[in-house]
């Protein structure tokens, strides 16, 4: 079962930023995970939420400033004033960590709450530079946005977010189209689960933190977990 260091290894480093992601890349696992947004100046930016309240010294939605303004605010010092001066990277700085090395990059686009327009296009122009097209994963909760990356670029991998329980996964993913389902750890737990599983679907697991969850989905046959702890997870499994 493969690991993804979630939003970088943001157990020990603040989320998103540089930092976790260069410790995510000198671990033994399968890749990392990290979300998009859009900035006024169109740029991609690897952040969570839609504004900088939680995870820097500013407030506003990120869409309202550009790069350049925000590039003035700390997102280390919420963390800790060890990472004091973290500013919030940029997708290509962040890809930048990882060409080197194997990890996977699964890619969340954010457009559930503000659509973003052309965010699908700017993201992969920036993948396509970096040469990472066959290591990216890209996902979603907002599955139009999906189908808008599978109409640009049907070659590169999709997988479907899920906050809800379906039925049939495996009917509805086909339909986007979307080779991964992307699971909450409760949902991992229902027998809808199993049954996608049993029809070959790649399923995924967020966010698995404790050891005991990691070893069942591991028994289960889960493709892969993403983790705030990477190293923790790693150890038990190995």
């Amino acid at each position: 079962m493969d690991i993804f260091a979630h939003r970088g290894v943001s157990a020990s480093y603040p989320e998103n930023t540089i930092a976790a992601f260069q410790a995510a890349s000198k671990l033994p696992i399968a890749g990392i995970e990290l979300d998009v947004h859009l900035t006024a100046d169109k740029e991609v930016v690897v952040i969570h939420d839609e504004t900088i309240n939680r995870t820097s010294n500013g407030s506003g939605y990120v869409k309202d400033f550009t790069l350049q303004q925000l590039r003035t605010f700390d997102f280390g010092s919420w963390y800790s004033l060890d990472y004091s001066g973290e500013v919030i990277p940029t997708l290509g700085e962040v890809l930048e960590q990882f060409v080197g090395t194997n990890h996977r990059i699964n890619i969340e686009l954010k457009t559930d709450v503000f659509a973003y327009e052309g965010i699908e296009t700017l993201v992969l122009k920036e993948v396509a530079a970096q040469q990472m097209t066959e290591r990216v994963i890209i996902s979603s909760f907002n599955h139009e946005s999906l189908q808008t990356v599978a109409q640009i670029a049907p070659y590169i991998e999709i997988a479907a977010l899920f906050a809800e329980v379906l039925v049939d996964f495996s009917t509805y993913v086909a339909l986007i189209p979307a080779k991964g389902i992307h699971v909450s750890l409760p949902t991992a737990y229902r027998k809808s689960v199993k049954l996608a599983l049993a029809e070959g679907a790649s399923v995924r697991v967020y966010t698995v933190n404790e050891e005991q969850d990691a070893r069942y989905l591991q028994q289960l046959g889960i493709q892969a977990i993403f983790t705030d702890d990477p190293e923790k997870i790693l150890k038990a499994l190995t």
